[in-house]
């Protein structure tokens, strides 16, 4: 019996990926998430960081914000800012970087908004590494 599951990556614009999976790990805002087959039904946001699909051959895409849904064993996530890490130009990671350092420097951001640059900050300074 087969250990995998489906996993669609979808953008406004086109479907970023459609495989299977063993493993899915998620950004979400209640933390790092692993999906693997089975798992309970999930309707989730999603913060800025990394979704990593592990399988035989392994992707991973950076993502600043979206929405995940598991039922199934059928994995959707909707992001309109989903971008395959081995893709990025690193100019563009550090444009991004430098507007985001300059934006949590503000003093008129909610709580939700620096949480959600800081994460970012993070993730792309892991990416630029």
């Amino acid at each position: 019996m087969s250990d995998k599951f489906k996993v669609e990556i979808i953008s406004p614009e086109k479907t970023i990926i459609s495989s299977d999976a063993k493993e899915v790990i998620i950004p979400s805002y209640e933390g790092e998430m692993g999906i693997l087959k089975d798992h309970i039904p999930l309707i989730t946001f999603l913060r800025p960081g990394v979704i990593k699909i592990l399988n035989n051959t392994d992707k991973k895409f950076f993502v600043e914000d979206g929405t995940v849904e598991f039922s199934n064993n059928n994995l959707l996530v909707l992001s309109s800012t989903v971008k395959e890490i081995s893709k990025i130009d690193m100019n563009n990671i550090k444009i991004l970087l430098n507007e985001a350092e300059q934006k949590i420097s503000q003093n008129n951001l909610t709580d939700k908004e620096r949480y959600s640059i800081s994460y970012k900050i993070q993730t792309l300074k892991n990416i630029s590494k």
